[in-house]
């Protein structure tokens, strides 16, 4: 299983939110470049990179995104208000190993089917989720779906993976939502990765036990809740 840092980013900063609220924003970092190679320092090997005005459809990150891509030398996954085609292309000729698609891909189903057969294995569908239902829109608009319809909707699709979140743990420190987690993993057919409420090295592994290939950490890492050295050694692959 692979940790993955997250670098949300907000009016060109790099942040953290608490509970998905853009109103309780808990860290703000000014050089989201300079945070990105932090992690790669400590020797992590893939990025996390979401939009998160472009989520909310408010403004866009891009040009940050850009430089975040250009400087890396790790593999990068971007999202944040991914939806339409030609954004999918520009970010992955920009460099981006994965494009994260959320509101569009679940609310319209084809746009996906189609996305996903022309760019096998470089879209990953994230699937924000607040006690078993699925959000979107920066998690303003809740969908009728649980979670494990969704998942079932979207496995015969080859996509590069599914990114949940657990949108009532984001930025709590409280530890992630296990049984959901072990839910999805066992429905899934692509890899999945979580996201949300990761506090302690208790919480990763025990998400590697349940089969998850990857958790993306934002707060317990920004606030030093994990030591990025340790966690890096035990689940920089």
């Amino acid at each position: 299983m692979i940790a993955i840092p997250a670098v949300d980013l907000r009016d060109g900063a790099c942040v953290q939110l608490v509970g998905g609220s853009f109103a309780q924003e808990k860290v703000r970092l000014e050089n989201p470049v300079e945070v990105a190679r932090s992690w790669e320092h400590y020797g992590f090997h893939r990025l996390h990179v979401v939009d998160l005005d472009a989520a909310m459809g408010h403004g866009s990150n891009i040009a940050v995104v850009r430089s975040l891509l250009f400087d890396s030398t790790v593999p990068v996954q971007v999202g944040g208000g991914v939806r339409s085609d030609e954004l999918v292309e520009e970010l992955l000729e920009a460099g981006a190993s994965r494009v994260i698609v959320g509101t569009r891909a679940l609310e319209e189903p084809e746009w996906l089917a189609e996305l996903a057969a022309r760019h096998p294995g470089e879209i990953i569908v994230a699937c924000d989720v607040r006690e078993r239902r699925v959000t979107t829109r920066g998690w303003a608009h809740t969908l009728p779906l649980d979670i494990l319809d969704v998942v079932e909707e979207l496995n015969p699709l080859p996509l590069g993976g599914l990114l949940v979140t657990a949108v009532h743990r984001e930025g709590l420190l409280q530890g992630t939502d296990l049984p959901l987690m072990e839910d999805v993993a066992e429905s899934s057919n692509f890899p999945v990765y979580a996201s949300g409420g990761v506090t302690t090295m208790q919480d990763l592994r025990a998400l590697e036990h349940r089969g998850l290939a990857g958790v993306v950490i934002g707060m317990a890492l920004y606030t030093g809740a994990l030591d990025p050295v340790v966690v890096a050694g035990e689940f920089g692959e």
